[in-house]
């Protein structure tokens, strides 16, 4: 027998051997840690995969950039610092409790004094005929994300089993792989443990609306091969076939706890170490957290947060027990509130989500248009006992502490969507010191109150630091930087709310540093008017695009040349700015000309499919009405353009904090329901704001009657024609956080309409923060959408003659960027890949066909094609 104990190492402090090295399992050596445990115990952790613990929440982010390594969980340097023995790639294979030694897959030994299991769960495959073949898999781990992208290479079909959490993130996965992609999901709706049948029908239309096929009520019965044994299909449950090339497995996970069973420790009849409140199995010397126990509760959680508990109640105890001393807080069961984005879609559920309390009342609100349903449970005396929010979660982080108390606001105005609900006393403040704020960490409100008040933490960072609150999910980070504030605020404490370490002004003070002294460089800006540590310095990568967006929002009125690639302001921009394209995900670039209104001749639809077709460019048409060109390698741009250019097209800066479009219907030129001209309206408008440099994007559209096609109010300026005349709505977004836009004015003539969005869209600029949308800066300033309709509408200020030439100056003098680039010579010569080599194309951008155009050829970073895991044969951690 070889043994794992060290040369000379000494026993006599104990050894506690970890086997499994997950979130949980990381998470129970840092609270080992923070009780000193570590300075006098030797500690073993065996883990199977081959890589130390990682971000498994965040295992889709892989598809959208994440490398690997970045979702790392194990900081730089921890094992060596408190001395503990990490073995990746090597499990646990069985366990002598008699003897009290551990055997790994390596062969080595390890005597233990404490034994810990962590070994998390596998997921579930169906017993499906089929369900082993060559391109069948689960997801899981990194290795199954890799062996799924280098899969889905050759495939054009992808089905996945199993429409949870999991299944969706893989059905995300999938789609991003630009795959054609179905979910099959055995209950009769989507996320059925997490939502109700409202929460649920909304879920699915809006993943429906995303292109995803979903097939609800009907299992897997048989998986269909070729000859050589690779998926071609799925035959339902229903008898229906769905053609697929490759499946991915997500219906469930099991608690891995086989090792214990062949231990002969106690398991549930469903699975699962049976624990006690101190996570101590029916040995006393072993314990078991996270997904392979079956806690005091009877229950077996799959969520990080209740791990997170169970590790440090687990190494809790056993701090205690080896000084003597009693334990404290025990698990006795766990909140499974959660709130995820999937495909998109915000979807959370706290507390009794499905209502099964006696007596309890619902309190619904439900706009199917929008993809968004809320749902509030409350007792008969006004208790929040749960609730059910899909498509806008945003109060997730206020309404979830607040579970088990009378809110101070009324259920019916809760649900209602920021633009619609009257004001209310809710926010931060309104919580109880003892809510929990985080519940990864189990982080209370007054824990966080006393980071600030007792530990001197002034800022978000530190507090995260100090008591561990918004480092696992994320979905209290905006409850957690409201608390710090008005925290700091209270205590009498200055408050830096500068821009960045380089200006101590915000962006709304440097703006109006800029137009009143008509500075028209960053270098004087800065020199004048940063920090005075700053001041001679380069500037930092948070200020030069601002200041660069500010300057090219003023130019006409401040004397400065408005082309971003002029002189200073060509190193100010961010990277997509600087080559006016949007950067892609292997190194290339796309191509947008503008179409404004959506409007397009059969002349030039003909030139893009030429241009498209010469340059072996993918093409996509959008759902803000123009056609997008992808693929296009750097040192290609300048002759792209110079063919749409030729043909009448301008830049529709889509790579800009700028106007992207304005989307419109046919109108009543068309539609026999339209009572107005929207594509005329729209030419006109997205014609008037081209170009207009802006703290964030700027996307319009224009509907020619209340049946509302173009979907104007989810937009940051929307026109909705009236019988007469036009009504006007800001603040909308249709994006990740879905805003309903509030209505400023209606009933206006064409030259009203023009009037009261100049100013609108001048204030915005002229009011807002960096990377601050309209809907969010509408929320933010103070009065809110009352103070914006006094300025705007009613002149409160005296500003509006201001506004109006501001945006008069920047009318009169818009230039088309690509075509003043494709004038000088000087400006082409940075459309090169290298600058040693400007003839020499960059070699790492590559394409693959599929679906008779191309698409990105991405090197994976490591990994095999795996064989699909099954119930027998798991080695999932």
């Amino acid at each position: 027998m070889t043994t794992g104990e060290p040369t000379g190492a000494s026993t006599g402090t104990g050894t506690i051997v970890l086997i499994g090295h997950g979130m949980v399992g990381q998470r129970f050596l840092e609270e080992l840690a923070e009780r000193g445990v570590t300075e006098h115990a030797r500690v073993v952790v065996l883990c199977e995969e081959p890589r130390p613990a990682y971000d498994r929440v965040h295992l889709t982010s892989y598809f959208s950039g994440t490398k690997p390594e970045e979702l790392s969980m194990l900081p730089e340097g921890f094992t060596e610092r408190h001395g503990i023995e990490l073995r990746v790639g090597d499990p646990a294979v069985s366990i002598d409790r008699a003897a009290r030694v551990v055997t790994a897959r390596s062969g080595l030994t390890f005597r233990y004094d404490t034994l810990v299991l962590a070994t998390g769960s596998y997921p579930f495959v169906p017993p499906v005929p089929g369900k082993d073949a060559a391109g069948c898999f689960v997801y899981r781990t990194i290795e199954d994300v890799l062996a799924i992208e280098d899969y889905a290479r050759t495939a054009r079909t992808g089905v996945v089993v199993g429409g949870g959490l999991l299944g969706l993130e893989a059905a995300g996965a999938l789609r991003g792989l630009g795959l054609d992609t179905h979910v099959v999901e055995f209950n009769e709706r989507l996320m059925a443990l997490q939502v109700d049948e409202g929460g649920g029908a909304a879920l699915r239309r809006t993943v429906e609306d995303l292109g995803l096929t979903v097939h609800t009520g009907v299992g897997g019965r048989e998986i269909t091969t070729d000859a050589g044994g690779a998926v071609t299909g799925m035959v339902l449950s229903d008898g229906s076939t769905v053609p697929t090339d490759l499946v991915v497995f997500s219906a469930g996970v099991r608690p891995r706890d086989q090792l214990a069973r062949d231990a002969g420790l106690e398991t549930g009849e469903r699975g699962g170490v049976v624990v006690d409140e101190r996570c101590r199995t029916s040995d006393p010397a072993v314990y078991a957290i996270g997904e392979c126990a079956r806690a005091a509760d009877g229950m077996v959680y799959g969520l990080v947060a209740p791990g997170y508990e169970m590790a440090t109640t687990a190494a809790d105890a056993i701090a205690c027990a080896r000084r003597g001393e009693t334990a404290g807080a025990p698990f006795l069961g766990a909140d499974t509130s959660t709130k995820l984005k999937l495909l998109g879609v915000d979807v959370a559920s706290f507390g009794d989500a499905h209502g099964r309390a006696a007596g309890c009342l619902d309190v619904v609100y439900s706009d199917s248009r929008s993809g968004v349903y809320k749902k509030l449970v409350v007792a008969q005396d006004g208790r929040l006992l749960g609730g059910v929010l899909v498509g806008d979660a945003d109060a997730y982080g206020l309404l979830r502490p607040l579970t088990g108390s009378v809110p101070p606001a009324a259920p019916e105005q809760l649900v209602l969507p920021a633009g619609l609900a009257p004001p209310t006393a809710i926010g931060p403040a309104a919580l109880p010191d003892e809510a929990v704020v985080c519940n990864c960490h189990n982080v209370t409100k007054g824990a966080i109150r006393s980071a600030v008040t007792d530990q001197g933490c002034a800022t978000v960072p530190e507090v995260k630091r100090c008591t561990k609150a918004g480092t696992g999910c994320g979905s209290c980070l905006k409850v957690l930087g409201q608390l710090v504030a008005d925290e700091l605020a209270a205590g009498g404490v200055e408050v830096d709310t500068g821009l960045c370490g380089c200006f101590s002004h915000t962006r709304q003070e440097l703006y109006e540093i800029v137009l009143a002294l008509r500075v028209t460089s960053y270098r004087q800006l800065l020199d004048d008017h940063g920090r005075p540590e700053a001041r001679g310095g380069d500037g930092c990568e948070t200020c030069k695009p601002t200041v660069a967006s500010i300057i090219a929002s003023l130019a006409p009125a401040i004397g400065a040349d408005g082309y971003v690639l002029d002189g200073e302001q060509a190193a100010l921009q961010d990277t997509n700015d600087h080559f006016l394209a949007n950067l892609q995900r292997n190194g290339s670039y796309s191509v947008v000309p503008r179409v404004p209104g959506g409007e397009i001749t059969p002349e030039k639809l003909i030139v893009i499919g030429e241009v498209a077709r010469d340059f072996g460019l993918y093409t996509k048409i959008t759902g803000g009405q123009r056609i997008d060109l992808f693929g296009a390698r750097v040192d290609q741009l300048p002759m792209i353009w110079a063919r749409l250019v030729d043909a009448g097209f301008e830049s529709g800066h889509a790579y800009g904090k700028a106007l992207r479009t304005v989307k419109s219907c046919v109108g009543s030129t068309w539609c026999r329901y339209g009572v107005q001209d929207s594509v005329r309206m729209a030419i006109d408008l997205e014609l008037r704001y081209r170009g207009l440099r802006s703290p964030h994007k700027l996307k319009s559209a224009v509907s020619g009657c209340a049946r509302e096609c173009a979907e104007a109010m989810g937009k940051d300026f929307g026109v909705i024609a009236t019988a007469n005349g036009w009504n006007l709505y800001v603040g909308g977004n249709g994006g990740a956080t879905p805003r309903h836009a509030d209505l400023l004015a209606q009933d206006l003539s064409d030259a009203e309409l023009v009037r009261l969005i100049d100013r609108f869209l001048m204030f915005y600029i002229r009011t807002a923060d960096r990377l601050e949308r309209t809907s969010v800066w509408l929320e933010r300033i103070e009065g809110g959408l009352a103070h914006v309709k006094d300025v705007v509408v009613h002149d409160s200020l005296g500003i509006c003659d201001e506004l109006e030439a501001l945006m008069a100056a920047h009318v009169a003098h818009y230039r088309d960027e690509w075509a003043e680039t494709l004038k000088d010579p000087e400006k082409l010569r940075r459309f090169v890949s290298f600058v040693n080599a400007p003839d020499a194309p960059d070699p790492s951008v590559r394409f693959v066909p599929e679906r008779d155009q191309v698409k990105p050829d991405l090197t994976i970073l490591a990994g095999p094609v795996l064989p699909v895991r099954t119930l027998e044969g798991s080695n999932a951690p």
